[in-house]
């Protein structure tokens, strides 16, 4: 049986852009849109891993509209899936057997004017506002590999071959992963995303930056029984479980139809061997304050993901040859806020601003860090 042959001898199908962006998530979604509003000629693609748009997106979330005023000025009048107005903010402190409500609410927590949301249902109602201005949007293409150039430009990224054996060989049904070539690579694939990891260590992206933080975040989507949900409400706890070492806290969104989100972020760094996120969040919901709310109701959907928590100082440069950092690929999210769907919007569309000029990404960084998503 003769061998199979290497990868780099694999004859690849090449796709040409001017722009390939890999992530449809927010950030993602509005610098396509951004770029072909701003130039219609010039060409875009968006990949994205999960098999429909939205499916791989998990969030809170509340969002500032003002950056999707901005980018979609009609958006109000057909709004997303789920949009619900935030109507009153609520801090409560936890210990295990009760807590108080805080009498006040931090400035930056205040949500008057923002709305609740579903941010992959949110994302699912981008994309085909971004298909009508022209962007190819390919859901189920995941990028395994940024494309260089013999200066170690980036110039693309590989698509992830299907039918291959955990010893690299090819089964039958093997396909070749396509090329798509870019004249800029944009990275708005999320927290941790693996082809992002690479490049920081590449270019050394953050040799200036302090080490970023890492939480993970549990979330679940609840229909509780009718009388319980005041739509527009957000509620956050601090304290129990989580000890006074060890970053946490809980987020209650009460939407309309009778259905809550809730859910659990925890620091990972905290120093307890033993403490567990998912223990910590299944905790909290049998809280004496919580369990009640949740009595008699049922689970429609759950997930997690990882959220980065660093801050402006563990923000990386933003910008290399060929390619530059978006959204949370970036490490954008307003801590103090505990909101970063605005800051990707912003910066989404700042990087398009920014390569409508010249499809070159050099400046970007300061551009960035001078701006509002700031």
């Amino acid at each position: 049986m003769s061998p199979e042959p290497a990868m780099t001898d694999v004859e690849r199908d090449v796709m040409e852009y001017d722009v390939v962006a890999v992530g449809a998530g927010p950030a993602g979604l509005a610098f396509a849109i951004r770029l072909k509003q701003l130039d219609p000629a010039i060409s875009v693609c968006v990949i994205e891993k999960s098999s429909t748009i939205g499916a791989h997106i998990l969030s809170g979330a509340v969002i500032e509209p003002g950056p999707l005023d901005a980018l979609l000025p009609g958006w109000r009048d057909a709004p997303p899936p789920v949009c619900v107005p935030a109507t009153e903010d609520e801090i409560w402190l936890l210990n295990k057997t009760g807590g108080r409500k805080s009498p006040i609410v931090p400035p930056g927590m205040h949500n008057q004017g923002n709305f609740i949301v579903s941010l992959g249902a949110m994302c699912a109602w981008l994309a085909p506002q971004a298909e009508a201005l022209g962007v190819e949007i390919y859901p189920g293409f995941a990028a395994s590999e940024t494309l260089h150039d013999d200066q170690g430009k980036v110039i693309g990224v590989r698509i992830g071959d299907m039918g291959v054996a955990r010893d690299g060989s090819h089964k039958p049904g093997y396909t070749a992963g396509i090329d798509i070539h870019a004249k800029v690579t944009v990275l708005a694939e999320g927290a941790r995303g693996h082809l992002t990891k690479r490049l920081v260590k590449q270019f050394a992206l953050d040799r200036d930056s302090d080490p970023q933080a890492y939480s993970i975040g549990i979330k679940e989507l609840w229909q509780v029984p009718e009388g319980r949900v005041s739509p527009g409400k957000i509620v956050h706890t601090l304290g129990w479980p989580a000890d006074n070492r060890t970053y946490g806290g809980s987020f209650l969104y009460h939407l309309d139809n009778h259905q809550i989100a809730l859910g659990y972020v925890s620091g990972l760094d905290y120093q307890d061997p033993q403490y567990k996120p998912w223990e910590a969040f299944q905790q909290w919901k049998n809280h004496p304050l919580i369990a009640p709310l949740l009595e008699g109701g049922s689970i429609l959907s759950a997930g997690a993901r990882a959220i980065v928590t660093g801050g402006w100082q563990s923000l990386p440069k933003v910008e290399m040859p060929g390619a530059l950092l978006i959204g949370d690929t970036a490490g954008l999210l307003n801590v103090p806020k505990i909101k970063g769907t605005h800051q990707a919007i912003r910066s989404g569309m700042l990087a398009a601003e920014h390569l409508a000029q010249s499809l070159d990404p050099a400046g970007f960084d300061a551009r960035l860090r001078a701006s509002d998503a700031m």
